[in-house]
């Protein structure tokens, strides 16, 4: 059996990966992680996402985790930063060794399910910005899946070196229902428009020339 596990923030990212994933395998099934962020609003989507699809889907609460990280992702008295997706900028929305944590709690997820893949939304877009989204991270972290299980998972990340735009193209051909999507890091009732990720997502669109559909509250 071609099966596989998707590590799904929720995000629009892991949610195309996600039907991406289906499009290849025969089975797959979603691992969601709450780790006390902010924008703990994603998880609903991904849950929605799972049960739109018939995807199984896992939800894994470290919650209690969050106080002890460091970012205005996981700290409520952290302002979101409102400005452009530059490192300049959104410095605080670094969740440190957020990935290497998610990645292996998947990985022992994967292994356990007898799974052979364990795909993952990071995107060069990130690559200047997060330190655990480089290529090098990645190639260091399948090696440490390599070298400390007998089992073998291959850590998939097909959008590694494609930009936000060329992961929306991808997703509308695919049919992913973008309101099903979730990016914005305040997790109000409506994205907010003006913090990085929703100008990082209104912009992925405009370049790709795909309808946005997602209410801003600005």
């Amino acid at each position: 059996m071609n099966c596989s596990l998707v590590l799904l923030s929720g995000g629009l990212d892991s949610t195309v990966v996600l039907y991406y994933a289906r499009s290849i395998h025969d089975q797959v099934h979603a691992l969601s992680v709450n780790y006390g962020q902010r924008h703990e609003r994603e998880l609903m989507h991904a849950e929605h996402t799972c049960a739109a699809t018939q995807v199984p889907h896992m939800v894994l609460d470290v919650s209690r985790l969050g106080p002890f990280l460091s970012s205005s992702l996981t700290q409520g008295d952290l302002p979101i930063p409102h400005d452009d997706y530059e490192l300049s900028n959104i410095t605080s929305t670094i969740v440190p060794n957020r990935n290497a944590i998610l990645i292996s709690i998947a990985v022992g997820v994967a292994i356990s399910a007898g799974d052979m893949h364990l795909y993952l939304a990071i995107h060069s877009g990130d690559h200047d910005l997060y330190p655990d989204c480089r290529p090098d991270f990645m190639e260091a972290m399948q090696n440490a899946v390599d070298t400390g299980n007998l089992e073998k998972l291959a850590l998939e990340t097909p959008f590694l070196h494609m930009t936000k735009a060329d992961i929306v193209r991808i997703g509308n051909d695919l049919g992913v229902p973008w309101k099903d999507t979730w990016s914005c890091y305040e997790g109000g009732e409506l994205h907010c428009g003006q913090c990085a990720t929703c100008r990082e997502r209104r912009e992925a669109f405009d370049i790709a020339g795909v309808c946005d559909p997602t209410s801003y509250a600005l």
